[in-house]
């Protein structure tokens, strides 16, 4: 498999596509404020947020809380307070995968070694904390709009269908930009309905291949795995693969983004900044658009 962005920015490299954002880039994103209407992109994050099988949900614990007090807690020249603990998978909701989340044939991004990910020091390279904040132009391809409705489970968007969908928009993917894929899928979901994560629409290799081909340095989308699922025969996250290992373009996924189709918003500002945990595969965001 051709390893498109290795050593493009040296044999240390961490950060990926990621790089391209230049403080040209970020004068620019500025430039398209407007209204100045800030958009957030994230799922509220609670219990009740839906999680494939294999990964635990978020638990959230109160530590200090009113109760303490009617049970008789000191509070000293008045003073009370609250505090608690939140244990979550980082791959929840809406979040970021970093590079160190996914590879094949024992490399991660940029030729490091696989078993640099490991339970006892988790990754040594392409953690969440390389990952530096992101400023840049943001661009939302709405599929629904395109397509008149919510795509249908495994629905495969390919280069032409996400090429049409920039020319809907009035825009092109250039170096440094922020894709947001809109689909439909988070929007399709019942609530309180179990949510099948085996099926969703998204995008081909061929699609993801052009964006990284435009320079783009983030992928988001609004659905689980920005790629279709189920796979195309004999692959297995061939997305994941191209965009992540070979390109080095960090995946946002699990996105609110009709706010943003409603407000009429093609080209913005984007701002998204992932935690800063070592050694992490990926990190909860709350991504923002400034209208």
């Amino acid at each position: 498999m051709a390893k498109e962005a290795w050593q493009r920015w040296g044999a240390e490299d961490e950060v990926g596509a990621p790089n391209l954002i230049g403080r040209e880039q970020v004068r620019l994103a500025a430039s398209l404020v407007r209204t100045g209407q800030v958009l957030s992109l994230a799922q509220p994050l609670s219990a009740a947020l839906p999680v494939p099988a294999h990964r635990a949900g978020l638990q959230h614990f109160m530590g200090r809380d009113g109760g303490d007090y009617a049970a008789g807690a000191k509070r000293p020249g008045g003073f009370q307070f609250a505090e608690d603990t939140v244990v979550l998978p980082l791959h929840l909701g809406t979040h970021l995968d970093a590079l160190c989340h996914a590879w094949c044939e024992d490399h991660l991004y940029n030729g490091f070694p696989g078993a640099t990910v490991r339970s006892t020091t988790r990754a040594l390279r392409c953690g969440a904390e390389k990952m530096p904040p992101l400023v840049t132009r943001g661009l939302l391809l709405d599929l629904v709009a395109l397509r008149g409705g919510p795509l249908p489970g495994d629905a495969s968007i390919g280069r032409d269908e996400l090429q049409a969908a920039a020319r809907h928009a009035c825009v092109e993917p250039r170096e440094g930009d922020a894709v947001l894929i809109r689909t439909g899928w988070l929007e399709a979901q019942a609530p309180g309905a179990t949510v099948d994560f085996t099926r969703e629409p998204g995008i081909d290799t061929s699609a993801a291949e052009w964006l990284a081909e435009s320079g783009v340095a983030l992928v988001g989308a609004d659905n689980f795995a920005i790629e279709v699922l189920p796979f195309p025969a004999g692959t297995v996250f061939p997305v994941h693969q191209r965009l992540i290992r070979d390109y080095g373009v960090p995946l946002l996924e699990g996105m609110v983004l009709r706010p943003l189709a409603e407000a009429g918003a093609s080209a913005f500002l984007f701002v998204a900044a992932a935690l800063p945990l070592v050694g992490a595969t990926g990190s909860p965001l709350n991504p923002v658009a400034v209208l």
